[in-house]
């Protein structure tokens, strides 16, 4: 078994991941490891961008400007934005 330890949360959050948990038939543990899991973390995040200047530089060759840059995470960003409030 893999190492272990424990979190401190409120009640009211451990009650949400309950019900979550509940709704979604999992355990908290295995819903607060799939949200670890599924979130990259800001080292990831700066290895994917690399990943993906390297990529676009093989294909375009050359890499977006940081003006291009800038206006598509300006867009990633809106979008999301949107999401979120079409889910509320």
């Amino acid at each position: 078994m893999a190492d272990e330890t424990s979190i401190k949360v409120s009640s009211a959050t451990r009650d949400r991941l309950a019900a979550l948990a509940a709704e979604g038939d999992t355990t908290i543990r295995q819903l607060v490891e799939e949200l670890a899991e599924g979130r990259p973390t800001q080292a990831e995040y700066a290895e994917r961008a690399a990943q993906a200047r390297a990529e676009l530089a093989s294909i375009l060759g050359s890499v977006p400007s940081e003006q291009a840059e800038a206006k598509a995470r300006g867009l990633l960003e809106r979008l999301a934005a949107g999401q979120g409030s079409a889910a509320a």
